[in-house]
């Protein structure tokens, strides 16, 4: 079967994680996480982020969005996120209908947050006619592909800090971007200053599951089990997803699995960047290629190969690769590119 170049929750599950579930699914173990391998997944996590913090596994990145913010705001409040986030734009309003605060989208060109972007929200605004920033939230990578440095991400905190708000990283991709940046999960999320982490499993080999840490358990006081609990996404049968993770976090697979598909999106970059009329449009710096090209060839690559245009008006395409993806699927799909925009405009 061909490779698709969509999305990175096409792929399959990685084969340690499959084997994880299956050695899971053996004779009976309590409900809702009361099980000792829910119980070791948690410990590992705390190993990992500090034995202070506190997770929560869910089903979803929506999910895991949802629940983590709506245990920091109250209803006046409110969160900033960059216009892209996917919060604001992929995400149907959920935290908006789940938690009844508003989402504040900066324009950002670049898909980042900046210290400039968010001074304006310093200033003014602070009586009761106004809903009060309360967190920011931002991706890494980010909806571009792009990575926050770490001096970039410990300003953005510090000064988010200063003003009493607390940061949220979506790490859907967090380990995409960890293994590019050459830090570990800590040391690319905590010990830069963020306060919450949505940690992606999904896109990252597992078949389904996300981790909520929330780096200091006093910031939810308390209130996630109950949001975790109406927000649907506590798992009865808790230890499947779990093991996943458990799995994920020996022998640090996730940066094997990460590196693997940042990897290979270099390669295909590498590959296309002379193929006439093709312009890679954004740093590949993760798992993402953006990319113009003759919009009379997207059909003819569509035709055996599945992916997204990211922006109708240009048209820009958006090519992501993953932990299964190969150096001959790579290969294979660049030919084709070649060969589609070879093709005499009829």
């Amino acid at each position: 079967m061909l490779r698709t170049f969509a999305s990175d929750n096409n792929a399959p599950i990685a084969e340690e994680i499959l084997q994880a579930i299956i050695s899971a699914n053996v004779g009976d173990a309590v409900s809702y996480g009361d099980d000792p391998l829910t119980e070791r997944a948690l410990a590992q996590l705390r190993a990992v982020f500090g034995e202070d913090s506190d997770a929560y596994f869910v089903f979803n990145g929506t999910g895991a969005n949802v629940v983590a913010l709506s245990c920091l705001v109250k209803p006046f409040e409110a969160v900033l996120c960059p216009a892209t986030a996917h919060l604001q734009t992929d995400e149907c309003g959920a935290f908006e209908r789940f938690a009844g605060c508003k989402v504040l989208p900066v324009p950002s060109p670049d898909s980042k947050l900046h210290v400039d972007d968010l001074r304006p929200y310093t200033l003014g605004g602070h009586d009761e006619h106004h809903v009060q920033p309360r967190v920011i939230s931002i991706s890494q990578s980010t909806e571009f592909g792009t990575l926050y440095t770490p001096a970039e991400l410990r300003d953005l905190c510090s000064f988010a800090h200063e003003h009493g708000w607390l940061v949220h990283l979506d790490g859907a991709r967090i380990a995409n971007a960890a293994a590019a940046l050459g830090l570990g999960l800590r040391e690319s999320t905590r010990n830069l200053g963020v306060d919450v982490l949505s940690f992606g499993g999904t896109k990252n080999g597992l078949l389904l599951g996300e981790a909520i840490v929330f780096f200091d358990r006093t910031l939810h006081q308390n209130i996630a089990p109950f949001a975790r609990k109406q927000g649907m996404q506590l798992a009865s049968k808790m230890r499947y997803i779990a093991v996943q993770f458990s799995a994920l976090l020996e022998h640090d697979r996730w940066r094997k699995y990460a590196a693997h598909a940042n990897a290979m999106a270099r390669r295909l970059a590498n590959q296309v960047s002379d193929i006439p009329g093709v312009r890679i449009t954004r740093p590949v710096e993760c798992n993402a290629v953006f990319a113009t090209l003759d919009r009379q060839a997207i059909p003819r690559i569509t035709e055996r190969y599945f992916f997204y245009v990211f922006e109708e008006s240009l048209p820009e395409v958006r090519w992501m690769t993953h932990h299964a993806t190969t150096e001959a699927d790579v290969d294979a799909f660049a030919a084709a590119i070649r060969q589609a925009v070879a093709v005499p405009a009829g």
